[in-house]
C-alpha cells in the first residue's frame, strides 16, 4: 500500500505540473473524497471544467467505476490523517467532503483537512445539524444539496417563476415572465426597484439570447427577465405575472 501511493504519488505530481504548464493556469487540483452520486457527479463536472481530480473512497466499486474518468482515483480510508498525508492531499488547493450518510465519518475528515490547512474545504451536509457542526468546525463551505434543491422545486411548484436560486442574506435571482407593471416603459421610469424592491438584471426575448438590462431597457409582453432582491421582494414581484 505505501508503495503503491508512494509511486501514485509521483505519477500524479508530474501529470498535474504537465498540465498546469500547457494550461497556464495555477493550482486547479482538487480531492473529491466520497464518490457517491454527490461526489461522482460533482468531478465529472470538475474534470470537465478543466481541473485536476483525485477522487478517492472506502468502496472499490465506487473507484473503479469512475477511475478512468479522472486524473486519479484511489480506495482509501480518510478519517485516518496519515492516509490523506500519503495522498498529498494536503499539498492541494480545494478538497470537497462528498460524504453524507456517514456523518462521523463526514466529521473526522473535515477536522484532518482542516488540521492539514487545506485553503479550500467544501463539505456536504444531510441535515442543517449535520451543517452546523460542519460550520463550528471551520469547514469554508457547507451545502446541502437535496435541501436546497427541494426548496428551489417548492418555489418554482407554488410560484410563477421559471427558476429560483437562494444566496446569502436572504436574497435571491429568479428568471420570470416580465409582469405588466414592467413593461412598456424605460425601467428608469418604471422605477420597478423603488415600487417592488427588486432590481432587473437580465431580460431575453423570444428567440434571442440573455442581455443585461439598463435604465433605457424597455421591456416588452412576454419577454423573460431575471430579477434579483430580498426573497419575499422577488417572490411577491413574480407572482405579478
Amino acid at each position: 500500500m505505501a508503495r503503491y501511493l508512494h509511486n501514485l504519488r509521483l505519477r500524479r505530481r508530474k501529470r498535474l505540473a504537465e498540465h498546469a504548464v500547457a494550461s497556464g493556469h495555477g493550482d486547479r487540483r482538487v480531492a473529491v473524497i466520497g464518490l457517491g452520486r454527490f461526489g461522482s457527479s460533482l468531478a465529472h463536472e470538475l474534470m470537465r471544467r478543466g481541473w485536476d481530480v483525485l477522487g478517492v473512497d472506502t468502496d472499490p466499486h465506487l473507484v473503479q467505476r469512475i477511475s478512468d474518468d479522472l486524473t486519479h482515483a484511489v480506495v482509501a480510508d480518510c478519517t485516518d490523517p496519515e492516509t490523506l498525508r500519503q495522498l498529498g492531499v494536503h499539498e492541494f488547493s480545494s478538497a470537497v467532503v462528498g460524504i453524507g450518510t456517514d456523518i462521523e465519518a463526514s466529521i473526522l475528515i473535515a477536522s484532518n483537512l482542516l488540521e492539514a490547512k487545506v485553503p479550500n474545504i467544501w463539505a456536504k451536509a444531510i441535515s442543517r445539524q449535520h451543517g452546523q457542526i460542519l460550520e463550528r468546525l471551520g469547514v469554508h463551505h457547507v451545502v446541502l444539496p437535496e435541501h436546497d434543491m427541494g426548496e428551489r422545486v417548492a418555489h418554482l411548484v407554488t410560484g410563477r417563476m421559471l427558476d429560483f436560486i437562494e444566496f446569502d442574506d436572504d436574497y435571491a435571482l429568479v428568471k420570470t415572465v416580465a409582469p405588466a407593471v414592467s413593461t412598456g416603459m424605460p425601467l428608469g421610469e418604471s422605477q420597478v426597484r423603488r415600487k417592488y424592491g427588486v432590481t432587473v438584471v437580465g431580460i431575453k426575448r423570444p428567440g434571442e439570447g440573455f442581455t443585461y438590462a439598463t435604465a433605457e431597457t424597455v421591456i416588452e409582453k412576454g419577454d423573460v427577465i431575471v430579477v434579483t432582491g430580498k426573497i419575499h421582494d422577488v417572490e411577491s414581484f413574480a407572482e405579478l405575472s
